[in-house]
């Protein structure tokens, strides 16, 4: 007797998708970023370089993404979501310890340091309009139509770089 199939996740209607990577990593690299509300693309931006890592492109997608609510006040005011773990908690726990510690982690320096400052220095202009953001995790590749988008841009974006 076949095992009944786990529910499928919900893609969320509305938000801010981003996304980022190289292959291989490092290499070629991609982002992309889609505002969407109610399952309509509003905007979106895709980018790349020649020689990056997963983790560049990812920080720099989620930059594009702050970006725009930064420039868009409260006109954006949408949930947004990261596939990388590693951008979630950044941007929601770690960047204030580092900044704190003189831009060190407990075990040495931050990794991609031009880019988590800039990240916190969005993060600190958000925070003096009184608008914080929270990032939330979304699962990659799982068919979550918005994200799977957001894929499709990094995609462009490195295939943008390819000679």
């Amino acid at each position: 007797m076949p095992r009944p199939s786990a529910p499928t996740a919900v893609s969320p209607h509305s938000g801010i998708f981003t996304d980022g990577g190289c292959s291989p990593n490092p290499g070629p690299g991609g982002w992309g970023v889609v505002v969407v509300e109610a399952d309509q693309i509003r905007e979106q931006w895709v980018g790349g370089t020649s020689w990056s890592t997963n983790n560049r492109m990812e920080l720099t997608a989620l930059i594009r993404a702050i970006t725009y609510v930064v420039e868009e006040g409260s006109a954006a005011h949408l949930p947004i979501y990261a596939d990388s773990q590693l951008c979630v908690q950044t941007y929601n726990e770690w960047m204030e310890g580092w900044a704190k510690r003189g831009w060190r982690r407990k075990t040495g320096p931050v990794e991609n340091l031009d880019l988590v400052q800039e990240l916190y220095a969005l993060k600190q202009k958000l925070k003096a309009t009184g608008s914080p953001v929270t990032v939330s995790w979304i699962k990659a590749h799982a068919g979550l139509r918005w994200n799977e988008y957001a894929d499709q841009l990094v995609q462009q974006g490195r295939t943008a770089q390819q000679p």
